[in-house]
Parts: structure tokens; C-alpha cells; sequence
């Protein structure tokens, strides 16, 4: 049996528990660039254990919905960043913790333009883009030792429009 989700807009007050929605909203903080270009500035907060931040390139594969939610994982010593390169939305998964394992999943949809910095330690869902290319800027902890752990339900989610 495969409990169902219901996917939401993502906004800022939804997603404020588990991380930053990263998007161009009120007016720019600065004008740079011979008066040509916006700066909104400091958007997300990157928060590491140890390492460094590193910015790497993701290719995911398309999904559609309904979208079956088997697993989420998290990374306890970064933050991690995903900022799509093209125009498309994508599917957002997060869970409050609940004593070291998850609590139940809440799914969102981003608009485009949106991007999402989870928290150190938050479990989210993984990549999980709704169009091609499924190309996303990913900025998180490099470092030594595994910055990663799963959780795998019991009985899946199936998240629906």
C-alpha cells in the first residue's frame, strides 16, 4: 500500500523548518554592473561541519507524477544546495526529524526560478527534476568520511498533483 502525498507550492514560510527557497523576490539589495544588473544578495545559508564548499554539476533523470517515495536521506556534517540551469520546475521532498529518523514526507513544486538550500541534517528527497535536461548547480561540503544517510520506509509514498 502506498500512502499519498499531496505536492504544494513551494514558498518560503512552507519550506523554512528544512532550509532557504533561493529566488529573486522585492527589489534588488544592490545595482551593479553600470546600473545593468540586480544583486539580491546572500540568499541561502551554506553551513558545513568541516570541509569546504564545493559546486558541482548534477544530471538527473525525469520523473513523473505520480511519484513513488521509497527513500530519504540527509547530510549531517552540510548544507547542499540545488539551483536548476534550466527553466523547469522540480519536485521537492522533506521530512521533519523525528528522533533521528524521518517524520512524514511533505512534497512541493517549485516555480520557475525557484532553487532550495536544505539545512545541515535535513532528510529530503532525492533529485528529482519534472522536465529534460535535469541539470542542476549543486553547492555542498567536500570533505573526508560519508556525509550521507539513508532512510528507507516501510511502506511507500506516492506523491500526487
Amino acid at each position: 500500500m502506498r500512502v499519498p502525498i499531496r505536492l504544494e507550492p513551494l514558498t518560503v514560510e512552507a519550506f523554512q523548518p528544512f532550509g532557504d527557497v533561493i529566488e529573486v523576490t522585492g527589489a534588488p539589495d544592490k545595482i551593479i554592473n553600470q546600473g545593468l544588473c540586480g544583486r539580491f544578495h546572500d540568499r541561502a545559508t551554506f553551513d558545513f561541519s568541516d570541509g569546504r564548499a564545493g559546486l558541482s554539476l548534477f544530471k538527473a533523470e525525469p520523473r513523473a507524477l505520480p511519484l513513488t517515495l521509497e527513500m530519504v536521506e540527509r547530510h549531517p556534517d552540510g548544507s547542499q544546495a540545488f539551483i536548476p540551469m534550466s527553466e523547469h520546475a522540480f519536485v521537492v521532498v522533506v521530512a521533519p526529524d523525528q528522533n533521528g529518523t524521518p517524520g512524514r514526507p511533505l512534497a512541493f513544486r517549485t516555480k520557475i526560478g525557484q532553487a532550495v538550500n536544505y539545512h545541515r541534517g535535513t532528510w529530503h528527497g532525492v533529485l528529482a527534476p519534472l522536465h529534460e535536461p535535469g541539470l542542476f548547480a549543486v553547492i555542498d561540503r567536500i570533505g573526508s568520511g560519508s556525509n550521507l544517510e539513508e532512510h528507507w520506509f516501510h511502506a511507500p509514498f506516492v506523491i500526487e498533483a
